[in-house]
Formats: structure tokens, C-alpha cells, sequence
């Protein structure tokens, strides 16, 4: 039997992303999880050189960066494809991945998610208020082009689930947890209701902080 390790930190977005992708594709799994700190030093940084979440083994293959790992997981477990067959569909989904990882983590939630639910939570740190201020133009930029994008379509690649609406829940549901929610969102409602549409599915039930949080403990 095929053998899916994933390393990584409880509440980490990245490694969500692709926890959620393999509870898509119905497989058992392996949460190696990794302490806070420890992801910059060995052994966890022979996996991954430069010291980021996740790092993933299959039946020996090694692989880090996230959209790499659900990728891969997309070709190496074909059903349910997450990646839409027609080239336009398939282009906007490497957009918006980019877009996520390029845009919306950097500069607005490894700012307004970290100064807000990572710090406190994890570190007890009081949110830099300056710091979230400063973010925020970014953040509304971000939003306003995430929601046109979007537009009436239930999902970011159509109207099929792809890897594109699995690498973005995370991002979205620390964001939401933030007074920053309310004024990013109040001009597109259409982010909200995805971020409910996608919160419904038990892929992202089984994988909040918490819930893994749980695992980890008991692995």
C-alpha cells in the first residue's frame, strides 16, 4: 500500500492545503508533525534545505513546495481530478495558486494572519497594529482581484472543486478570524460565500488548526 507522509506544523496553511487535498482524494496518510523551530534544523531540514512547511515522502520519493506536492498528488491519484481538463480553466487555476502564494500570503496574511491568530496564539504576542495598518492596501488589492476573478462561478477554476480553491481555504479562514475580515469582504460578498462553500466540505472540517492539532498528538 502507497505510503503518504506529510511533515508538518499544526495550523501551518501550507501544509493544510495539502492535507486537505489528500482527505480529497479519499487516501490514508501520515502526519509526521514537526515542532515549531524545529523546521530550521535537521532532520527536518534534509527534507526540506530551506527550513519551510511542508516537506512530503511517498513510498520514498521526497518532494517540498506546496503547489509541487498537490500537483503531484493530482497526477499520482487521478480521481477526483483536481485540475480542469480545458487550458483556460487549468490557467486560471495556476493564477490564482500563484496568486496565493505570491500575493496573499506575502505582504497580507503572513502580516494580518500571523500579527492576529499565529502570534497570539502561539507565541502570545499583542497584534503590531502599524504593521497590520500597513498591510492593508495590499490586502484590499488582493481581495478585489481574488473577487473578480471569481466573479458568480462556486469555484475559483469554474464550476468544479480544483487545487486553486484547496491552496486558498487556509489562507481565507485565518484572514477570517480577523476584525480585517469585515472591511476586505464588504465589497465582495461573493469571497464570503465561497469561504462558506468551502468550509462546508469535510476535507476542510477534518483539517482546522485544532483537528490537527489532535493528530499530532496522537502520531
Amino acid at each position: 500500500m502507497s505510503n503518504f507522509v506529510l511533515h508538518s506544523i499544526p495550523g501551518s496553511p501550507f501544509g493544510r492545503s495539502v492535507l486537505i487535498a489528500l482527505e480529497e482524494k479519499g487516501v490514508r496518510y501520515t502526519l509526521a508533525p514537526v515542532k515549531a523551530g524545529d523546521h530550521k534544523q535537521e532532520p527536518y531540514i534534509s527534507l526540506q534545505p530551506f527550513g519551510r512547511i511542508p516537506a512530503f515522502e511517498h513510498d520514498g520519493f521526497k518532494l517540498y513546495e506546496t503547489q509541487a506536492i498537490l500537483r503531484y498528488l493530482d497526477r499520482a491519484l487521478p480521481n477526483p481530478a483536481l485540475t480542469p481538463t480545458d487550458p483556460k480553466l487549468a490557467a486560471r487555476m495556476d493564477q490564482v495558486l500563484n496568486i496565493c502564494d505570491w500575493y496573499l500570503f506575502q505582504g497580507v496574511n503572513n502580516v494580518i494572519g500571523f500579527q492576529r491568530v499565529v502570534g497570539p496564539r502561539v507565541m502570545g504576542m499583542t497584534p503590531d497594529e502599524g504593521a497590520i495598518a500597513a498591510a492593508m492596501p495590499k490586502a484590499h488589492i488582493v481581495f478585489n482581484e481574488l473577487s473578480r476573478l471569481l466573479g458568480n462561478q462556486p469555484y475559483f477554476a469554474g464550476d468544479k472543486l480544483s487545487l486553486a480553491d484547496l491552496h486558498m481555504v487556509p489562507q481565507f479562514d485565518f484572514l477570517s478570524q480577523t476584525p480585517e475580515w469585515a472591511p476586505l469582504t464588504a465589497s465582495n460578498p461573493n469571497l464570503v460565500a465561497w469561504l462558506s462553500r468551502l468550509n462546508e466540505r469535510a476535507s476542510v472540517k477534518a483539517t482546522t488548526w485544532d483537528r490537527v492539532a489532535e493528530l499530532a498528538k496522537a502520531a
